[in-house]
């Protein structure tokens, strides 16, 4: 079943492109599907020859969230999370990513496709995008906690709360307002638009990249010090890289500089 519900494929530029391919349920994912999606996010994490992720879905949507037919098969006094608090790559797996991660959005993004979309590092979007975090219309609470902690981050906590609170559709619109979105475009133009941003990335240090995101991303949960610490040994590692040395070769130089895919 999630073989061809889970669409993976590489170009020969390194960009990723996963695709939520369950067009007939709005992209709603199974238990079955998450376990597939969060691999195939590994597995592209892993991979050297990776240096972007677009994370999509097919046929005018981008994931309606769970699929709750598939929910109701296991009680919920019974029924288990999907992994430890520790686990960050079961919950937040586009987070825990070391490659950038772009969410090329059309269409509807409720629950727990709504939560994936705030894991992306950018959202491009199309104008018939839409966001709900429902969770309090079905007596829950943000499935992956990105919702109650990385969504008042991005957006401000008032605004990240009245969404939480009424289950209401953010717009495409709207999300361009406050931030949410990068930028939008239209449904046609989505894959072409998701691709020249990710291709805009390709000419930064893989190295630099890793790094980059793991000082946003973890910085948020660390005080000044704490993060100065890690700046600073980041900071030492990047000068003895092989990609600083050819950056600053390709520099002085005047040539597009080449990078070690790592």
């Amino acid at each position: 079943m999630t073989a061809h519900h889970i669409r993976y494929e590489v170009d020969s530029d390194g960009i990723a492109i996963l695709t939520i391919d369950r067009a007939e349920k709005r992209n709603a994912m199974t238990y079955a599907m998450l376990t597939a999606f969060i691999e195939r996010v590994a597995q592209a994490g892993a991979d050297d020859a990776v240096r972007v992720i677009i994370v999509t879905g097919a046929g005018g949507s981008f994931c309606a969230g769970t699929d709750l037919a598939d929910l109701a098969t296991i009680p919920g006094e019974t029924r288990g999370v999907r992994g430890g608090a520790h686990e960050t790559g079961k919950w937040w797996p586009l987070v825990a990513c070391p490659k950038p991660v772009i969410g090329a959005i059309d269409g509807s993004a409720v629950g727990m496709g709504a939560e994936f979309t705030s894991q992306c590092d950018v959202r491009i979007v199309t104008d018939r995008a839409r966001f709900a975090w429902n969770f309090a219309h079905r007596g829950l609470v943000p499935d992956t906690g990105a919702g109650s902690w990385l969504l008042p981050r991005i957006i401000g906590p008032h605004r990240a709360l009245r969404l939480l609170y009424t289950g209401d559709f953010l717009s495409a619109q709207e999300a361009h307002a406050i931030g949410y979105a990068a930028e939008i475009v239209a449904p046609d133009a989505l894959a072409d638009a998701a691709l020249a941003e990710a291709r805009r990335y390709l000419n930064s240090s893989p190295f630099s990249i890793r790094k980059i995101k793991s000082l946003v991303w973890q910085g948020l949960e660390r005080d000044l010090s704490e993060h100065m610490a890690a700046h600073v040994d980041a900071m030492s590692a990047a000068f003895k890289s092989e990609d600083h040395k050819e950056g600053v070769a390709a520099f002085l130089e005047r040539r597009p500089a080449k990078f070690v895919r790592r």
